[in-house]
């Protein structure tokens, strides 16, 4: 991620250079075509992580709920031997 977000960064120096020294017609396309595919990557990149924490979030939830169930079990015996 840290190398795709140097390039952005570069790719928009050397498109600042550009519109002071006007490289040329060439140049301005081939780095906006170049902007779009990287930005496009970054994105879905971005995306799967997210969504590879939220699976991993709700993998960890789920052992806890069992936990809970457990637990609450336990207590129901805890209270029926206090009582009798």
């Amino acid at each position: 991620m840290l190398f795709w977000s140097t390039m952005l960064f570069l790719m928009g120096v050397l498109a600042f250079l550009d519109s002071i020294f006007n490289y040329g017609e060439i140049f301005r396309q081939a780095n906006s075509f170049l902007f779009m595919l990287i930005s496009l990557g970054v994105l879905i990149r971005l995306r799967k992580e997210r969504i590879d924490t939220l699976k991993t979030k709700s993998r960890s939830t789920e052992p806890l709920s069992t936990e809970e169930k457990k637990t609450e079990s336990f207590r129901a015996e805890e209270k029926k031997v206090e009582v009798g």
